[in-house]
């Protein structure tokens, strides 16, 4: 139950006087200025000369306690997956809600009334291991870090990424005005893209995983294991749970449950001409990227990808984690 202080705000439709009008300008200015800027490269240029900032909220002065698990998770890249798996385990398999931020504060959340805010106790008080789970997208330098709270990254594929990206912001967000796939490729790679830089993302949380209070994964290792990712994170947490409590933390943990509850995950419509239903969780896979991407395509992520963590001075093994797994696909 969402606690009782905490009202959220999640629009599920708009009224007919507010989604006609909005068509019209959609179809009328949205698209064409859209087409004009895309074939022209205006959006581009633009986008490759902005800022590398994030629009959304963030965590203010919050300073975390020992009662405080986040799981940080780059735009796309498993987020509603992990709160799932934490939530499951922090609630030995028993975890009820209507909507998944009913329990989880979103602090770099688009609408601050869309979570419970970090303030609000109640989700550590009323949970049977004294642990609330904190969902960011933001980098580690833009988290508070501490030794008491713990701290899980999970890390994807950035083709995959991408494909999951473009599926989201045209449904959601951009509808008929989404650019092509190769200009959001383009995009992807600019500081304004908005979801951040996935590079300087992993970078961060890479360079702490050896922190006896940080969980480091990828997707891809999560997807072929999820009995033993539930057992690891649990140990993590240092949460034993009993063989009933663990095999009902992987089932409702696993892809088929959570479409079954993808309701609990959604995020309303953002635009009026939103498609929300099912876009959140929507096929849960790995090494798919040729759905969308051609070869050249993701040779070229897999390459910019590549340069950019050694630009950093990232030791990440991209081609054992990505490139090999998509060859063998």
């Amino acid at each position: 139950m969402a606690p009782a202080a905490f009202v959220p705000f999640r629009r599920r439709s708009f009224s007919p006087l507010v989604r006609y009008p909005s068509l019209i300008l959609l179809y009328g200015l949205g698209v064409p200025l859209m087409k004009v800027l895309e074939k022209s490269g205006i959006f581009l240029r633009g986008a490759a000369k902005g800022e590398n900032r994030q629009p959304y909220g963030n965590f203010g002065d919050y300073q975390p306690t020992s009662h405080d698990v986040f799981a940080c998770v780059y735009f796309k890249s498993g987020t509603n997956w992990l709160m799932q798996i934490l939530l499951e385990i922090t609630h030995r398999g028993r975890v009820e809600f209507e909507h998944v931020h009913d329990l989880v504060p979103w602090p770099d959340s688009h609408d601050p009334r869309y979570a419970v805010p970090l303030a609000d106790e109640t989700a550590w008080k009323n949970s049977p291991t004294g642990l609330r789970v904190i969902k960011t997208h933001r980098k580690l330098d833009e988290v508070p870090f501490r030794p008491e709270p713990r701290y899980i990254c999970v890390v994807r594929d950035p083709k995959d990424v991408l494909v999951s990206s473009y599926h989201f912001a045209r449904d959601l967000s951009l509808g008929p005005m989404m650019p092509s796939v190769e200009t959001w490729l383009e995009y992807s790679f600019t500081p304004s893209f908005p979801f951040g830089i996935w590079g300087d993302h992993l970078s961060s949380y890479w360079q702490v995983r050896g922190r006896g209070n940080v969980l480091f994964m990828t997707y891809e290792e999560m997807k072929k294991d999820l009995p033993g990712t539930v057992s690891k994170v649990a140990a993590f947490l240092g949460i034993d749970l009993t063989p009933e409590e663990r095999a009902e933390v992987v089932r409702k943990s696993g892809f088929a449950y959570m479409k079954q509850i993808q309701h609990k995950f959604d995020t309303g419509m953002i635009a009026p001409w939103s498609k929300p239903e099912g876009r959140v969780i929507r096929r849960g896979e790995s090494g798919g990227s040729n759905e969308l991407l051609t070869l050249a395509q993701q040779n070229r992520i897999d390459d910019y990808w590549r340069a950019e963590l050694e630009r950093l001075g990232c030791d990440f093994p991209y081609d054992e984690a990505f490139c090999l797994a998509t060859r063998n696909s």
